[in-house]
């Protein structure tokens, strides 16, 4: 039900709980990992807005009307910094993709609370990840795609490299689950799993490890044979 709002009294609409956080280091990193490259993958669009951890207010009046999903992707907004997310501010629009990171206090609600809110609300695709295995015991990585009202899961498949996998239609990507890496996002059209700026820093540090031991490799072998009295340049 929605709750009229009395114009002459000032509510607000608080952007912190001010309760800590129940997320375990396995949670805290997955949750960075999805925000932060889902922001990178969509930031030459002006109108995709990418977060998580914050609060979306959908009822205008009651601030109790309020949640706050790990990672959440809305389109047709213009991307910039929010300290919460108002809906009657936003054009009405909601989130199209939502990720939860599943912990020991959050998985009994991720599973039945949330997922009745968000297909009232109208989440299109709603994802839950348990990198523990602990509390989503059928799956540790589950997605369900609302079809006339109600969600329906979306099937897994085996990826060409071997993991266990789930296609985003709302993203246009798959998300992938390893074995070693856990949850990690894959670009179909790039072939390619997407990278936080920290991953792509040290994917190319290791990249130039492997280029200057290719090139010593081939300087011992140039000084082998110039020992032999072989010109390396003319072999």
């Amino acid at each position: 039900m929605t709750i009229a709002a009395d114009p002459s009294v000032i509510i607000e609409y608080p952007e912190e709980d001010d309760l800590p956080m129940p997320e375990g280091d396995e949670q805290r990193e997955y949750l960075s990992y999805a925000t932060k490259v889902l922001r990178i993958f969509w930031q030459d669009r002006r109108d995709v807005y990418v977060s998580g951890n914050l609060f979306i207010y959908y009822e205008k009046g009651n601030r109790s009307a309020n949640v706050a999903p790990d990672t959440f992707v809305v389109f047709g907004i213009d991307n910039h910094n929010r300290g919460s997310y108002k809906v009657w501010e936003e054009e009405g629009k909601l989130p199209s993709f939502v990720l939860e990171i599943t912990s020991e206090a959050t998985h009994k609600r991720d599973e039945r609370d949330k997922s009745v809110l968000y297909a009232k609300l109208g989440v299109q695709e709603y994802f839950q990840y348990d990198p523990t295995g602990k509390y989503l015991r059928s799956q540790p990585l589950q997605g369900m795609r609302l079809e006339n009202g109600k969600y329906v899961k979306i099937d897994t498949f085996t990826s060409s490299d071997g993991a266990l996998a789930l296609f985003s239609k709302t993203l246009d990507l798959e998300l992938r689950l390893f074995s070693e890496k856990g949850l990690r996002f894959y670009d179909p059209v790039a072939d390619e799993l997407l990278r936080s700026h920290d991953e792509e820093t040290q994917a190319r540090i290791e990249a130039q490890k492997d280029r200057s031991k290719a090139e010593q490799k081939v300087q011992r072998l140039a000084d082998r044979l110039r020992a032999l009295g072989i010109d390396p340049d003319r072999v």
